[in-house]
């Protein structure tokens, strides 16, 4: 079992980097929001917390491992051994007092631990036991994502914890129910627990994959070598294991005249949140950004202004963290805050200068839209456009320093001249090499401030 030492819970900060300057007649102002949370990380094996966000005390948290056990998983054998493995990993992992349950996953869910709709509770008896359980799982079935999930919902919300997590192995498509069905238990199950979830070997669909993580705010990625799968569990884990405050939200408050364009978060990867909007009273809304330990995340915020004269000024928004106590129910502010301000001015060098930031962060938006347009027509048979798509990709990642995206890039690409996007694509690209790049498309690098 690992070792975590007891800390005390993160403090968070908002700091705002931005080009106020706007010319005449200019209406829209951008900014980069860089949220930190320090001081807190891993916790011990006291978790009696309160549901409330209280600085000093450890949180109580529950997980949930789906594990996929479709017929697809005995080929080749050793994928299902693997599975165990990293999942009894996972269960090492675990601190003492968490609640936890594995469930295996086929065209139905089943509780393989702790079994009876409960969750059992982390110490060295209940370790033992789960990783014993995991000798039964075998292969066999089909799959039917929604169907774990919503087992997952329910035992995770029999637990009264801070945090709810799950970890989610597939290796292959949600063929055994509508897709249609799979969105409706994301949009169950939006805003009740984060999910990350994996994708092992390369039978799997990376959108499906990627939009069950996005949905439940959290990671996914590729393991295209099941040997690999207890490291990146064990990884999951140690992190699902240092989240100190749950169900964290950006709220932005703008004035009369002024309406946020959109919000994405930008680093350490590219997600679309303006569409999750929670309104929290006169002209304030809520961001949801899911569970925070100990680290950095910046936010892209656009917001639209009435123009107004040189020499005017005004608050373009405030930007504050707060943990939503329900409908009606207020919220808690964590005692961060931001201001985006606007300034209108004749100078034009001031009005027309682009701030790094918000510069390099826009680069990197693009970098992943036009990394999955290039696949997508790849996959299409329009190799011209999937060219021009994926060159702008590698002179984009060089042009930020985004190397670990070259690298991908390099794999399905023969790159001419990175500095003009020149490439060619390879006539014959690994499967797995492609999925790597469309999984790990909206990872960004941080800007050097």
């Amino acid at each position: 079992m690992a070792n975590f030492s007891k800390s005390s819970a993160p403090r968070f900060s908002v700091d705002v980097y931005q080009n106020e300057y706007l010319p005449q007649g200019g209406g829209e102002v951008n900014a980069i929001v860089t949220v930190t949370a320090t001081g807190g990380g891993t916790v011990g094996n006291a978790v009696s917390a309160p549901q409330m966000y209280t600085p000093g005390h450890g949180p109580s948290a529950a997980v949930a491992i789906m594990v996929d056990c479709s017929g697809s998983m005995d080929y080749p054998p050793t994928k299902m051994r693997n599975a165990r493995e990293a999942t009894a990993a996972a269960i090492d992992t675990l601190r003492d007092g968490v609640h936890f349950a594995v469930i295996g996953g086929t065209h139905v869910a089943k509780e393989v631990y702790p079994g009876g709709g409960r969750l059992a509770v982390a110490d060295a008896t209940t370790r033992e036991q789960a990783k014993q359980a995991l000798r039964g799982l075998k292969a066999g079935g089909g799959t039917a994502i929604g169907t774990w999930l919503r087992l997952a919902d329910r035992l995770l919300s029999s637990a009264d914890v801070s945090i709810r997590h799950g970890i989610l192995l597939t290796d292959g498509r949600n063929e055994h129910e509508a897709p249609e069905d799979l969105k409706a238990a994301l949009d169950d199950c939006t805003g009740r627990f984060t999910c990350d979830a994996r994708g092992v070997g390369t039978d799997w669909e990376v959108k499906e994959v990627t939009g069950i993580a996005s949905a439940l705010l959290g990671t996914a990625d590729i393991v295209a070598d099941p040997a690999a799968l207890s490291a990146d569990f064990t990884h999951m884990m140690e992190t699902v294991m240092g989240k100190e405050v749950a169900d964290v939200a950006l709220r932005l408050w703008t004035p009369v005249g002024a309406q946020v364009a959109f919000v994405k978060q930008v680093a350490p990867t590219v997600e679309e949140l303006t569409d999750r909007r929670a309104e929290a009273g006169p002209r304030a809304g809520d961001y949801p950004t899911g569970s925070w330990g100990d680290e950095s995340r910046d936010y892209h915020v656009c917001v639209q202004v009435p123009p107004a004269a040189i020499g005017q000024e005004m608050l373009a928004a405030r930007v504050s963290l707060v943990i939503p106590q329900g409908e009606g129910g207020g919220s808690q502010n964590l005692g961060a805050q931001g201001l985006i301000r606007a300034v209108w001015t004749d100078d034009m060098s001031a009005s027309t200068s682009i701030n790094p930031q918000v510069a390099h962060y826009t680069g990197q938006a693009e970098l992943a839209e036009v990394i999955q347009q290039g696949l997508d027509l790849r996959k299409a048979g329009d190799f011209d456009g999937a060219t021009a798509k994926l060159g702008r990709a590698v002179q984009l990642a060089g042009v930020s320093g985004n190397a670990d995206t070259a690298k991908l890039l390099a794999k399905v690409v023969d790159v001419v001249d990175a500095a003009t996007g020149t490439v060619r694509l390879k006539t014959k690209v690994a499967e797995a090499d492609e999925m790597t790049l469309e999984t790990r498309s909206t990872k960004t690098v941080r800007v050097k401030k």
